[in-house]
């Protein structure tokens, strides 16, 4: 009887049957998941300090810069949780849009920042319709690259 439970302890802490070796050596795929998620949003910040600070056109900075910004918040906010992707791209779209709404109240007056360059910056200082737009289309966009994504892991992964 004592050896058949040194058996079952054995087995128990058996290395090579709960193939425990192979579990610690593999990377959390949740972890580099998340890790990759923050180097987009990393990469996609020095685009935009890129495009703030070099260029001032009438396209790219405020269209594509406020485009990339959406997606920009989406990598920052799946870097940090493991959420849906519609609910977290409604989210996302919901502060860039509510970013809009205060600028559109004149927020930065209203709190003595009006001329602070680096909270127009970042916040922006005036309401545009095309802005709401570019949000809209990155939203859009996150959710066509998300299912390309899914559609590609089904048929080729």
């Amino acid at each position: 009887m004592r050896l058949l439970r040194d058996a079952r302890i054995d087995k128990c802490f058996d290395v090579s049957h709960n193939n425990f070796i192979q579990k610690i050596m593999q990377p959390n795929s949740i972890v580099k998941d998340k890790r990759n998620w923050l180097y987009g949003a990393g990469c996609l910040l020095c685009v935009e300090i890129f495009i703030a600070a070099f260029l001032h056109d009438r396209i790219v900075r405020p269209y594509v810069g406020d485009l990339l910004a959406v997606v920009f918040l989406y990598c920052l906010v799946r870097s940090v949780v493991t959420t849906p992707v519609r609910p977290t791209v409604a989210a996302v779209l919901l502060v860039a849009y509510a970013i809009e709404g205060l600028q559109y109240l004149h927020l930065l007056t209203y709190v003595g920042l009006a001329h602070s360059r680096l909270a127009a910056l970042v916040l922006g200082n005036h309401f545009e319709w095309g802005d709401m737009l570019a949000y809209t289309l990155g939203a859009a966009g996150i959710l066509a690259a998300e299912r390309a994504k899914v559609l590609y892991d089904q048929y080729y992964a």
